[in-house]
C-alpha cells in the first residue's frame, strides 16, 4: 500500500502560486534568523513582513506563537537569539 502526504492545512501551502512567492521570501530572509528555523516559521515571518530580529520587538511573544508555522521550538530559538543580541518582545 503506497503511502499518501498529509494535507497540509496551511492556506500557502495549498495554492502553488502563494508557495512560490513564500518560498522566495524566505530565502530572502532566512539569513536574519536563527539557525535551522524551519521553513513552516519562516513562512508564517515573511507573511506577517519580520524581516530581521529586531522585527520582533514589535510583537509579544503570544502574539508570535498564534502564527500559523510558529511553535514552541521556533520560539525558543528565536527567543534565545533575541536575548542575545540584546532585544526583547513587546510586554
Amino acid at each position: 500500500m503506497a503511502k499518501t502526504k498529509p494535507q497540509s492545512n496551511c492556506p500557502i501551502m495549498a495554492d502553488p502560486l502563494k508557495r512560490e512567492i513564500a518560498n522566495h521570501a524566505t530565502a530572502v530572509i532566512k539569513a536574519s534568523f536563527p539557525a535551522k528555523l524551519g521553513q513552516p516559521a519562516l513562512r508564517a515571518l515573511a507573511s506577517a513582513d519580520i524581516k530581521q530580529l529586531a522585527d520582533f520587538t514589535k510583537f509579544s511573544e503570544s502574539e508570535l506563537a498564534k502564527m500559523h508555522g510558529i511553535g514552541p521550538n521556533a520560539i525558543t530559538k528565536i527567543k534565545t537569539a533575541m536575548e542575545e543580541a540584546g532585544l526583547s518582545f513587546l510586554s
